[in-house]
């Protein structure tokens, strides 16, 4: 340590210390101050006249300094402790132990983007929003169900967003698979697959904004996206932000469990004759004596 630098450290610490002195003086000051002043206040003064009959006296105030633990309250939803060893390992990259086999998961996973693109009837979606029967037109109705199936699985913490990874897999799997099926040569398919995954991660972010806003900003996520913002029926957007929410609606009252385990998703259909059954709770219906 040099000289120079013992000199400057020397005042430095000095003047520190004379701050950290005078605060605490002055907080001592602060505190007998207002003790005096509350004494004052709810003292009577010696001397003074006694308090006429419709008066009342004012209670003495009690000051302390003792200060009282504060009892926390249990937090509703309970956060997942990882070890140092598991959050190591998460920081390279890998995936640490989870509550069930991966195996088990990736097979769900699997089973989850065939139910987004076997339970679905994409002509129906085809005639419905005036879209043309193309590949391009296949990947967007199916992108748009597989996005739904990622909204209710990251609610189920980390195995939640392990099986999330593995049904975008199989659907860029699947993709691949069918664009070699139609003939598609090799250097169109790899820049359509590049534009379709650059598309696929705008739309998950146009889809999450609208999910969490009202329904014009769903609409529009759905016009730019599903539409690919040809869309000169408004009913048909219409129709679509509603398919949306009672959708999404149904899928969150499945059991995350078994969407884990099993993979399995039941979807409603386009149109329904009463699309808001699952919104209203069904009242019940009582006859004439009140039973």
């Amino acid at each position: 340590m040099g000289v120079e630098e013992v000199m400057y450290r020397r005042p430095l610490q000095f003047a520190v210390r004379n701050i950290i002195i005078n605060a605490s003086a002055s907080r001592k000051a602060l505190e007998q101050e207002s003790c005096l002043v509350r004494t004052l206040i709810a003292c009577p003064l010696v001397g003074a006249p006694s308090p006429l009959p419709f008066q009342t006296q004012c209670r003495t105030l009690h000051s302390t300094l003792q200060r009282f633990n504060v009892k926390e309250t249990p937090q509703a939803a309970t956060v997942e402790e990882l070890s140092a060893f598991t959050k190591l390992i998460e920081a390279m990259g890998f995936t640490g132990p989870l509550k069930y086999n991966k195996w088990k998961i990736k097979i769900a996973a699997l089973r989850m983007y065939t139910c987004c693109v076997e339970r679905i009837n994409y002509d129906e979606f085809f005639e419905k929003c005036s879209l043309p029967d193309t590949l391009n037109s296949w990947f967007l109705v199916a992108q748009l169900h597989v996005w739904m199936c990622l909204v209710r699985m990251r609610q189920e913490g980390r195995e939640g967003k392990y099986m999330c990874r593995y049904v975008v897999h199989s659907m860029w799997e699947d993709l691949e698979q069918r664009s070699k099926i139609m003939g598609i040569a090799a250097i169109h398919r790899k820049e359509s697959m590049k534009a379709m995954t650059e598309n696929f991660y705008a739309a998950i972010f146009g889809y999450d904004e609208g999910i969490l806003s009202e329904d014009r900003v769903l609409a529009a996520a759905l016009w730019r996206n599903l539409f690919n913002r040809q869309c000169e029926d408004p009913r048909q957007v219409e129709l679509m932000v509603e398919y949306v929410r009672k959708q999404m609606q149904f899928i969150d009252t499945l059991d995350g469990e078994d969407l884990l385990l099993t993979g399995e998703v039941k979807w409603r259909p386009l149109v329904e004759e009463n699309p808001q059954s699952i919104l209203k709770v069904a009242t019940p219906t009582y006859n004439d004596t009140g039973l």
